[in-house]
């Protein structure tokens, strides 16, 4: 049962409980005691905004080694600001008339296997600026001589994407990467939404690196914009243009803040030892289970994390990984699994986000759901791209 002080009963929402990850679509992450203090003080109170924004900017130089810093709405209004402070540096008049990039250099190039969906395509968050997206090489296949071939004169920025939504083979290395858009004096922006390290983008030598305060910093929803003076302070620039309907809270700004300042502080070995705990615990709960293969797996961007991948075999499992995944996902006590591969025989679960002793739950659940399909008078086996139809359907009737 959900505690009654629990604010998702006071609201009517189901208790989920998140295996899947950092997921905007779940909330994020779990914000750490520090920023909730932060925000919580500063509501009622007033600042002078630009000031804040002075005091974040010292903050994330500090923990990113960029000259200057500030915060946005999201990772993604971080992108689309970006592009747009490549495109009009400081000049107020150019900014106030963005989206119309007329007269200035509006091409971005970007790595055909790097146009993702994040839950939006990247290219409408560049798209958003007014600048017209040019992609290098094949999703499966880019070289440096075809990124220098895309710069021409009207090439404002290079877009680099650090995800597990993008082709994992067959990219430019991030090294060659900014030595190729640097030798055409085209600025990089690395959208490192995800990630873990904080200072290794700056070091390569991109110029503007973005990152998500909610994910891995556990701060309120907002995305962080670091790198050179100039390039975030354009960027800062576009809220007297389109970065107003982006605009950032105090309570967003001072919450980063203080996820910043707690992240230099964080037992990061600790939080290792408690999630590999919750690792262990799936693994012995799904030993010997038919059908059912469970191994620890390393994050593919290289973050100082491990998930456990679940290969489901139907025929000895009696159900398939999709229609275990939903099954997780129902109920009064959801647990929601990182099931963007569920096609292809598996899913994850994610440790990252756990409350204490939701690993029991997890394993439960689990357990659960292969027991009944193992009972079941015949196998639970459904159409994955009726599955895909469905889910697509359900986006459609919201509020429904």
């Amino acid at each position: 049962m959900i505690p009654n002080d629990d604010i998702r009963a006071r609201l009517g929402l189901r208790p989920a409980i998140n295996v899947s990850g950092t997921m905007t679509s779940l909330g994020a992450s779990i914000v750490v005691p520090q920023a909730i203090e932060t925000v919580a003080a500063v509501l009622s109170q007033w600042t002078e905004m630009s000031d804040l924004q002075r005091t974040a900017s010292r903050t994330i130089a500090r923990l990113t080694g960029a000259e200057a810093g500030c915060i946005t709405a999201s990772c993604s209004a971080g992108i689309t600001l970006a592009v747009a402070a490549a495109m009009t540096g400081a000049d107020l008049a150019a900014i106030e008339r963005l989206p119309d990039a007329t007269g200035l250099k509006d091409e971005v190039v970007i790595q055909a296997g790097h146009m993702v969906s994040y839950g939006a395509p990247v290219e409408q968050a560049i798209r958003l600026a007014g600048a017209k997206v040019v992609p290098v090489g094949q999703a499966t296949s880019a070289h440096a001589y075809q990124l220098d071939g895309a710069i021409t004169e009207k090439t404002a920025a290079a877009v680099y994407v650090v995800s597990h939504h993008v082709v994992e083979y067959g990219q430019i290395p991030l090294a060659n990467f900014i030595a190729t858009a640097h030798a055409k004096g085209v600025p990089v922006i690395v959208d490192a939404a995800s990630e873990y390290d904080l200072r290794m983008f700056i070091a390569a030598g991109a110029d503007i690196v973005l990152y998500s305060g909610h994910k891995f910093l556990g701060g309120p929803t907002t995305g962080i914009i670091a790198g050179s003076k100039a390039l975030v302070r354009a960027s800062y620039l576009q809220n007297r243009g389109i970065g107003r309907g982006m605009k950032v809270g105090k309570e967003g700004i001072a919450g980063v803040i203080a996820a910043l300042e707690a992240w230099e502080n964080r037992d990061h070995a600790g939080i290792r030892a408690r999630e590999r705990k919750a690792l262990d615990l799936w693994v012995k709960a799904l030993a010997g289970r038919p059908g059912v293969t469970a191994r620890i797996t390393p994050d593919p961007t290289n973050n100082p994390l491990d998930r456990l991948r679940i290969d489901i075999d139907p025929e000895a499992a009696r159900i398939t990984a999709w229609d275990l995944a939903d099954a997780m996902a129902s109920g009064d006590r959801p647990v929601i699994v990182r099931d963007h591969e569920a096609e292809h025989g598996y899913f994850f679960l994610d440790p990252c986000n756990l409350h204490p002793d939701e690993e029991a739950i997890v394993a439960e659940r689990i357990a659960g759901e292969l027991d009944k399909a193992a009972d079941a008078p015949r196998p639970i086996v459904t159409s994955f791209a009726e599955r895909a139809m469905r889910l697509e359907a359900g986006l459609l009737n919201w509020p429904d």
